[in-house]
């Protein structure tokens, strides 16, 4: 089972590509202005709206506008770079390994970067940058471990790929269990829901990372699409025609595992992401990669926004891990895509 580089609905110019984008930079826009209403306390739709413009006389009381622009926010805002990070790195490990089930989560890249941090936090605590470098550390050497793993004589084969990633995220996984160990009763529950994708602990340095990282990563994606479109063919035919083969999987496996490391390392380990997201952009509007990137970023931020919006109101005061939510979509795509 591989991705077909033919599978494209209608010929991609960038008018196409800037249309399509045009329209889910509005579909975001428009979730990200709902969901800083809703939650365990509903705020005023038009003092809430005056106030995200940076007006100060919106009619909202004290409390209602630091609920609204100190912990709602931030919070969406992670969200949406998160939801950005995991569906790049998603839609560019599918077509570098030519595998429809390549996502973070489910190739070990997550656990790797989970690793990272949590020796950052562990044993690094006193220095907070320590996280993200770490994560990136973690969720790269995870990526070359998988692949050198999945290749066989005839390449990387979707099936090879997915049993080293189950072997490497099986690995990790005790590795995580151990570390836990060590810490202390009162921080391993905090991990513990960390680990299942938590966005309650936004911090202002954790955000910066998270889009900072989410804007070098699609970016060098982005230049390297037409690339990727012709490596879907086969790297040796890529090679014959003109692509440096080593170089740009070089790049596009740096690119992703910064995207997946500042995600974890912001927000734990969000599942199916990379997963869902790219397969309803190419089910939307094709599979050439120079739309599927852009596009599959923008609808990762609100896929994530929507999915921690229901999080946090579903059970409302108490809260659910984002990660549960994203897997109980995910999980049963991941079986459609099996039986198929």
């Amino acid at each position: 089972m591989t991705i077909s580089s033919q599978s494209f609905k209608g010929r991609t110019t960038f008018g196409r590509t800037l249309m399509v984008c045009a329209f889910l930079l509005f579909v975001l826009a428009m979730v990200l202005l709902i969901s800083s209403v809703i939650g365990s306390q509903r705020l005023p739709i038009r003092g809430s709206f005056c106030a995200l413009t940076g007006k100060s006389n919106c009619g909202l009381s004290a409390e209602e506008r630091a609920i609204l622009l100190d912990i709602r926010l931030p919070r969406i805002l992670l969200a949406g770079a998160v939801g950005m990070c995991l569906a790049a790195a998603g839609a560019a490990y599918q077509a570098l390994l030519r595998n429809p089930l390549a996502e973070p989560y489910l190739l070990g890249v997550s656990n790797g970067a989970a690793v990272g941090t949590m020796v950052a936090l562990v044993f690094f605590s006193a220095h907070e940058w320590n996280r993200p470098v770490l994560a990136f550390a973690g969720a790269l050497a995870a990526t070359f471990v998988v692949y050198r793993l999945g290749r066989g004589r005839t390449g990387a084969t979707p099936d090879r790929l997915i049993l080293a990633g189950v072997i490497v995220t099986t690995f990790l996984s005790s590795a995580i269990v151990f570390i836990t160990t060590v810490m202390d009763a009162t921080r391993i529950r905090s991990f513990t829901f960390w680990l299942l994708g938590d966005l309650s602990g936004t911090t202002t340095s954790l955000l910066t990372v998270a889009f900072i990282a989410a804007a070098i990563g699609v970016v060098v994606l982005i230049i390297n699409a037409r690339s990727l479109n012709l490596m879907m063919l086969g790297e040796r035919d890529a090679f014959d025609l003109g692509v440096q083969v080593a170089g740009v999987r070089l790049l596009v496996f740096a690119a992703a595992s910064l995207l997946v490391g500042a995600s974890v390392a912001s927000s734990g380990s969000v599942g199916y992401v990379g997963l869902v997201v790219p397969h309803l952009v190419r089910l939307s509007f094709g599979s050439d990669n120079r739309l599927v990137i852009p596009a599959a970023a923008l609808a990762g931020a609100t896929f994530v926004i929507v999915a921690d919006t229901l999080a946090r109101t579903i059970i409302a005061p108490r809260e659910l891990p984002v990660g549960a939510i994203t897997a109980l979509i995910g999980a049963p795509l991941f079986i459609y895509l099996l039986k198929r």
